[in-house]
Formats: C-alpha cells, structure tokens, sequence
C-alpha cells in the first residue's frame, strides 16, 4: 500500500448505473470515504459503446453533485469481450523492460484487431516449466472505445489518471478482503446489467478471464413484459422492492427464467475452463437479486459466496452501514478501482 499517497476515486460505468467509491490510506489499512451510485436511463451505453455521449456527461455531472465529490482525479476501467482482449501467453524469457520494447511485435499473434488501434499492456505473472519461457497476461482495448470514455469523463470534469479492466479490479478487491488459498481455483463472477465478468485466480494470480455480453437487464426486460412496467418500476421490483399490483411470489417466478439463461452462460465460461473451480465468488446487480446466488451454486453445482468488498475497509458512522452491507457486491468494481493509485502495476 502506498501510505499516504493521494487517495482516487473508483468510477464504476456500467450501462444501468454509474458508482463511485473513494478510499483513504491509513496506517490500519482502507477507510471508506465515498461511495454513492445514480441510475442510468436505458440505452445511453449498449455492448461497452456510448451511444448518447451528452446525457452520460450530464448524468456524471448530476453524480458528482449528488455525492458532493471533491476531488477530480478518478480512474475507471473497461469491459466486453467485444472491446478487450484478455490472453494469458507463453513468451520467451525476458525483462519487462525488453518486453515494453518488443511488446506490439509479440501481442500481433494474439489480438484479433490491428495491433495500432489498440491500446496494450501486460504482467508478467512468472516463468513456464518449460526453460526460457514465461507466462504473460497480455491485456488489449480498442483505442476508439477508451478514447470515447476518457472524453466523456474529461467532459464531465474528471481527470483520469488509470484505465483499468473490470476482472482486475476484481481481483484487486479480493485480495485485501480474502486469504489466498494456494490450490483453489476461485472464479471471480461480476454479474452487471448487461455483460458477466469472470476472473479466476489459482492462488491470487489470474489464469482465465471472460466477458460475455448477458447480464441482469434479461431479468428487468422479462418483468417489464410480462406485467407491462416501465424500466424504473422493473428494476426496483428486480431488487425485491414491493410493487403495486405485482406480488413478489409472480415476480420470482418470472425472474427464474431469466436466471436459468444468465447462468446458463455462466455454465458456458466455466466449460472453456478446462479445470473445476472450487468456489464462485459473486458480485455485480445479480448478486441482490432474491435467491439468484443459491440458484447459481445449485446450477453450476460450485459453492457460491457473495462477495464482501469491505469486509476489511473501516467503514466510518457516517455511513449506513445496514444499507453498505446490503447494496456492497454492486460496488464491487468500483472498490477494487478506488485501491488503484497511479504508477501501481
């Protein structure tokens, strides 16, 4: 932990809502400093694109004013296995400065796009079994599509010091909240309106990584149809909020096949991973949604556990924390982007 460093705000933009999480450093480790959240109408972001550039800024602003937001410097990440590219290579022994060298020539092989209209980075996670190899998590996003965000956040005031990638700042938040088990495969399973996340670790370090565009707007459009709601009234009855005219019981039962495709493309991921994973840790939307979590385990047949992103984040009497450990695994990304300070790896 960098003590003492100037502490960043998480901006977490999702496309059914925007969330914010602010950590202090301290000699104890984190304190919770802000968080706060604003819905989205549909349709301002479909498949990780902006559609509507001008209401985004006007919602961030309307943010920042709702969660009196002092300070400018965020960092926010990117999603979509349609826009970033996450591979875990084999490539020959070399320093990570060589590799900074070397790295557009080396990553060409891997990514499906023109390697100058992406923006890459890589880890070098160790070396192979195999003499003078090593493993490498090469990381590649559109330029196109960071440019649009970083725009629209510069627009909206913000100064954003990282990009970052959902599955990391995953990972981020699990680590300072959970005990590395050396021989466990965790999965790492961000569920947020319309894409799934999937990060798994073998003893912290990450070895597959998955984004599929299916989330829980399946759940919010299937009880919008069925008892003619709009959008904002769906989503509240998706969290389990009462809802004139709708019992709570048909409401579930509608849901549950919503669930059963979500979690069939959960299924999906967890089958390109060729190896059994020991335990799902869930975040995102999904993860308040009224028995979704035991669906999940009984489905995939994996112990599931709801994610807690504050587990060990001091979280100050300012702050209701009734509601914080209720509405946690939404901040999931946000959290693990506010740990981020800049020239980290």
């Amino acid at each position: 932990m960098l003590f003492g460093a100037k502490s960043i705000i998480g901006l977490d933009i999702g496309s059914a809502y925007l969330k914010v999480v602010q950590l202090k450093d301290t000699k104890a480790g984190y304190e919770l400093e802000l968080l706060d959240m604003l819905q989205l109408p549909p349709e301002l972001i479909v498949d990780g694109s902006i559609i509507d550039s001008i209401r985004l800024v006007e919602a961030l602003r309307e943010l920042a004013s709702k969660a009196k937001i002092k300070g400018k410097d965020v960092v926010i990440s990117m999603a979509g296995h349609s826009t970033v590219i996450i591979k875990r290579v084999s490539l020959p022994d070399m320093s990570e400065e060589e590799l900074y060298e070397s790295i557009k020539f080396e990553a060409e092989q891997y990514i499906p796009f023109d390697i100058e209209d992406v923006n890459l980075d890589f880890q070098i996670l160790g070396p192979k079994e195999e003499p003078g190899q090593m493993d490498v998590m090469l990381v590649a996003v559109k330029k196109d599509i960071i440019n649009e965000y970083l725009s629209v956040v510069k627009e909206a005031g913000f100064n954003c010091q990282i990009v970052d990638v959902n599955s990391f700042a995953l990972e981020n938040i699990y680590e300072i909240n959970y005990e590395i088990e050396p021989n466990k495969n965790i999965a790492l399973i961000n569920i947020g309106a319309s894409t799934i996340n999937m990060n798994i670790l073998k003893g912290g370090i990450s070895i597959f990584t998955r984004d599929s565009a299916v989330g829980s707007n399946l759940h919010t459009e299937v009880l919008q149809r069925e008892f003619n709601l709009t959008y904002e009234v769906a989503e509240r009855l998706k969290r389990g909020e009462a809802v004139e005219n709708v019992p709570p019981q048909d409401a579930f039962s509608v849901m549950e096949l919503a669930s059963e495709e979500i979690i069939g493309e959960v299924n999906r991921s967890l089958e390109y991973f060729h190896e059994d994973v020991n335990e799902i840790i869930l975040s995102g939307g999904c993860a308040i949604v009224k028995d979704f979590p035991k669906l999940l385990a009984e489905k995939t047949g994996v112990e599931t556990k709801v994610i807690q992103p504050f587990k060990n984040i001091k979280i100050p009497k300012k702050f209701d924390t009734a509601y914080i450990e209720e509405i946690a695994p939404i901040y999931a990304v946000a959290a693990g982007l506010a740990i981020r300070r800049p020239g980290d790896r």
